[in-house]
């Protein structure tokens, strides 16, 4: 009975928790073609961050409010506004909680570029400067739309650059403060230090400070601004529910917001803290600054700089454990005996492993004092069979697997060289591989047909969640036997659930893994840098950081439309697969069952759709 009202939209509520988990887009977009009671729940999650799909024809959709003034802008650089539809089934700007300015202006750019006449000539001014200021009126359009529609923003990304986008838009946000006062999410980027007019991003700073201390995630990316570190710093000590903050450049000023967060309100709550590209030179304060922090439970350091005696004797002597979490290594500005330390005060809190260039020494280390490494990454390496004592020696901990070698390092190595790089690489990593990878990274030089048959009959007793793989030297013939050995060995028997093969052509395979509940994926949809894992496992996802929107009640639910135009739905991306979708929901269903991503009532009513679905 719960779940024939569960799949009817009787119990809206439950089922909108549940697709809270489907965080996948091609999943999300089945839901939407189930009926129109799904689709009214499933949309809204589309549309938290359409930006992030890079698909400018969502903006036809968000500027159909558009005011006359703002049409007859328009038309004066040469876009014609009858383009945009005259009605919508939704209201889709007050779906969006997350907003990136840099994903915003790249698909503004591609949908002035295809809707108007001009073009970015660099060689004609007067073409150029029109162009670009169609931009900035559609950029500032856009926010008089979101605030129009009293869009909560619940993460706010601002990537500034020469200031001239983000500056033609700060005079409407401070008109309109309500449109910042519910951001839970602050990230600013600023990729220069000669940025004109940084007064009006100076004065957005300190509204932004001075009305939210509630913030749970804060970056800082940006120079020696002092202005800036200034209003950032007032920032961080004014926060009372800050969990995790992120600071990234090599002369980011560290100093001053080390200072801050140790005299702030947030050693209750601040839970993880991550250190991208930072040079920890001349910062003395180090083990003062950890001492204040109570709850601290994560900390990552990212192509870090200046490990030396000094700074780890700091770490070292901390009167509390020191939970690094993720470690990667770039260079060899390190002293072995510091790293020694390190890695000994860490020991197994230390799960991310990552370096530039091999240290025997340092491998013994980590092998001998971290015994429970997740994600693991290889970019290059003299001596192989080291690497493969690291990944036997961690066994079935570990989860993500990154392994590079190819022609980037031909300064070191010969093809030759590279050659038998990689064919050893196929012929004895598959035996020492853990029963489950999440990932599995192979970027080489050369696969043959033989070394690649050889690596999938010693892995498969290894399932794969996401497998990709790269063959740097490939020919036609090896498109196709690659192609051929993935079905026999990989899709066939079921072995992973996501396929990435760079720049072969699978439709054949695409095929044949639809048959078997396998997806294809684009290779840089399914790449996951290292920074990138660390920033999605230990940071919680837009969706669970966002506050619980309201799901409809059982009358809304039911309620118009009646009927469901797909090319407008689906206008923020296509599913790739379209198949069957009880059968892709049952797949994500049985999979957040087994990982136990539900709990509680949430999970019986989980198992009872999942058998709907199966009957269905």
């Amino acid at each position: 009975m719960s779940c024939s009202k569960l799949f009817s939209g009787d119990l809206p509520e439950l089922l909108n928790e549940i697709m809270k988990y489907l965080n996948d887009i091609s999943t999300l977009h089945s839901c939407v073609l189930v009926n129109r009671i799904w689709c009214r729940l499933a949309i809204p999650l589309l549309w938290e961050d359409p930006f992030s799909f890079h698909d400018y024809s969502i903006i036809d959709y968000l500027l159909n409010n558009l005011s006359e003034e703002d049409k007859i802008k328009l038309k004066e650089y040469e876009i014609n506004s009858k383009i945009l539809p005259l009605n919508t089934l939704f209201n889709y700007p007050s779906f969006i909680k997350k907003l990136n300015t840099k994903d915003m202006i790249y698909c503004i750019k591609k949908w002035v570029a295809t809707s108007s006449t001009l073009k970015n000539d660099k060689q004609n001014l007067i073409l150029r400067s029109n162009f670009l200021n169609s931009i900035r009126l559609i950029y500032k359009s856009l926010f008089k739309i979101l605030i129009e529609n009293q869009v909560k923003l619940h993460t706010f990304k601002i990537k500034i650059i020469t200031g001239g986008f983000f500056n033609s838009i700060i005079e409407l946000i401070l008109q309109n403060p309500n449109f910042i006062y519910n951001i839970k999410n602050f990230m600013i980027c600023i990729s220069y230090r000669s940025i004109n007019n940084l007064k009006n991003i100076e004065t957005f700073l300190s509204l932004l400070s001075l009305n939210n201390n509630s913030f749970s995630t804060l970056y800082f990316q940006y120079g020696k601004l002092n202005n800036i570190i200034k209003h950032t710093s007032l920032m961080i000590s004014l926060q009372k529910n800050l969990k995790k903050i992120i600071f990234r450049s090599n002369d980011y000023p560290l100093y001053d917001s080390l200072l801050s967060l140790k005299n702030s309100n947030c050693s209750n709550t601040l839970k993880t803290i991550i250190f991208y590209q930072i040079d920890f030179n001349n910062i003395f304060i180090f083990k003062e600054f950890f001492e204040q922090l109570n709850v601290l439970d994560s900390i990552h350091m990212i192509y870090c700089q200046f490990f030396n005696s000094e700074f780890i004797q700091q770490i070292n002597n901390l009167n509390k454990p020191f939970k690094l979490r993720s470690l990667y290594i770039q260079d060899g500005t390190y002293h072995i005996d510091s790293m020694e330390l390190l890695l000994k005060k860490s020991n197994d809190y230390l799960e991310n492993f990552g370096f530039g260039l091999e240290n025997r020494i340092l491998i013994d280390l980590v092998k001998n004092h971290c015994k429970k490494i997740k994600f693991l990454e290889f970019p290059e390496f003299d001596n192989i069979y080291l690497a493969f004592d690291l990944i036997e020696n961690i066994g079935q901990s570990l989860n993500y697997l990154n392994i590079c070698f190819h022609d980037s390092y031909n300064d070191y190595y010969d093809d030759e060289e590279l050659i038998d790089f990689s064919s050893t690489i196929l012929k004895d990593l598959g035996q020492i591989l853990p029963l489950r990878l999440e990932y599995l990274y192979l970027y080489l030089y050369t696969i043959t047909t033989s070394d690649f048959e050889i690596f999938l009959k010693n892995s498969q007793n290894t399932f794969i969640e996401k497998f990709l793989i790269i063959n740097h030297t490939q020919t036609k013939e090896d498109d196709n036997n690659l192609t051929n050995l993935l079905d026999e060995y990989i899709v066939k028997k079921r072995r992973v659930r996501y396929l990435a093969l760079k720049d072969h052509d699978m439709f054949y395979l695409e095929e044949k893994c639809k048959l078997y509940g396998i997806i294809i994926k684009d290779y840089k949809q399914l790449f996951t840098s290292f920074y990138d894992y660390i920033n999605e496992m230990y940071t919680m996802s837009v969706r669970r950081l966002s506050e619980p929107s309201s799901p409809p009640t059982s009358q809304e639910a039911s309620s118009k439309p009646s009927t469901i135009s797909t090319p407008e739905i689906v206008a923020v991306e296509q599913p790739e697969h379209p198949g069957s979708c009880f059968h892709i929901i049952q797949d994500k269903l049985l999979h957040m069952l087994t990982k136990s991503k539900l709990s509680g009532t949430l999970s019986i009513v989980g198992t009872l759709a999942l058998n709907h679905v199966r009957k269905a």
